[in-house]
């Protein structure tokens, strides 16, 4: 036995007891992990659930809460307000805000009519539309008659239009020598119906339309934004007459300045808007009656007309085509003469020039 062998250490034997005993501490590992990993995936599963059923019920009652929240507001706005001076501003404002929020459930509608009319008298019809029109407490809007179609009265014309008595602004109407005419009203909106049945009396009705548009939103809206601007001037005022230095009262009349003229637009766009609404608009167009021709029944003699005519035609046809040529024909004849009396020139000198070296003046030869 050498030395190596007796230096080396001495392994303990592996017995089947301890292999069988490591086999069941690593089978007893594994069967831990697996343990842990389905706890760690029925966590997940569990906690996804939840935030699916969390969405799911949001989604259900949000509607009914934002609702029921948007009621308490509306109920708060007009409580009493606080001692403290901010919460009587914010009180202030959320009033000034339900005041106009008032009659918004009825809807804004900008309503347009336009019919055409045949009529006997373009102008006296145009004149009954607009007595209508006034009597309904509207006014005319424009009112254009063609020249053909007299009897309405105007001052002097001005560059093709002219203004009545009234003035009511008179335009050409299109096609002119047609006779024809159109009438654009502004009357109260519950009237229209009454006022386009009424068109039946001045002629005889072949089309009409009726538009409608909801602008509910846009007036709730200006409303709104105009109080919010009252609001909002009513506390820079405030804050203007308390303003301690040079400093706040240079922002303070700033922001007041920004703030009144983005008031006075939202004013103006909320004026028109109700203008358009409490105001329809109606178009009439006036066409005069026309009496049909009956034609001739053809024959011999209406056959020698039509040649006859057709020879006139022809000849004036002509006549006109040599009237245009004439001017032509002389500048051409003109420039003609000059050309052929500069050519004949030309040739004359040639002429002579030739005739005076004959074959006997020839020099001698030397």
């Amino acid at each position: 036995m050498n030395t190596h062998d007796l230096d080396a250490p001495v392994l303990p034997e592996f017995t089947d007891e301890r292999v069988a005993a490591i086999e069941r501490d690593v089978f007893a590992r594994i069967a831990d992990d697996r343990r842990r990993q389905r706890r760690r995936r029925t966590l997940a599963w569990s906690v996804g659930g939840a935030a699916a059923a969390v969405l799911v019920v949001a989604a259900v009652i949000a509607p009914g809460l934002m609702a029921s929240l948007s009621g308490g507001a509306d109920s708060y706005s007009v409580a009493p307000a606080t001692d403290s001076g901010g919460s009587e501003s914010a009180a202030a404002d959320r009033a000034t805000v339900g005041e106009a929020a008032v009659g918004e459930s009825v809807r804004a509608v900008i309503s347009t009519a336009s019919a055409t009319v045949v009529v006997e008298d373009v102008a006296t019809a145009a004149q009954r539309i607009a007595d209508d029109a006034e009597a309904r407490g509207g006014y005319v809007e424009s009112l254009s008659v063609d020249a053909a179609a007299e009897g309405i009265t105007g001052g002097a014309p001005v560059d093709g239009l002219r203004f009545d008595t009234d003035q009511v602004l008179i335009e050409p109407a299109p096609g002119p020598g047609s006779g024809a005419g159109r009438v654009t009203v502004r009357i109260p909106d519950e009237d229209l119906d009454a006022a386009i049945a009424a068109l039946a009396e001045v002629g005889e009705v072949t089309s009409s339309t009726v538009s409608r548009q909801d602008v509910t939103d846009q007036a709730i809206d200006l409303r709104a934004r105009v109080a919010a601007g009252e609001a909002s001037v009513a506390r820079l005022t405030e804050l203007l007459a308390q303003a301690a230095d040079v400093a706040d009262l240079i922002a303070a009349e700033t922001a007041l300045a920004e703030r009144q003229a983005a008031l006075e637009s939202d004013r103006q766009q909320l004026a028109w808007l109700e203008g358009q609404v409490d105001l329809s608009t109606l178009t009439v167009q006036l066409v005069p009656r026309s009496t049909p021709v009956e034609a001739d029944p053809a024959g011999f003699t209406d056959g020698v007309m039509a040649g006859w005519n057709g020879l006139v035609a022809a000849a004036n046809g002509v006549v006109i085509a040599v009237g245009f040529l004439l001017p032509w024909l002389a500048v051409a004849a003109g420039a003609g003469a000059v050309v052929w009396g500069i050519v004949r020139l030309i040739r004359r000198s040639r002429r002579v020039r030739g005739g005076r070296r004959s074959p006997g003046d020839a020099p001698p030869a030397p």
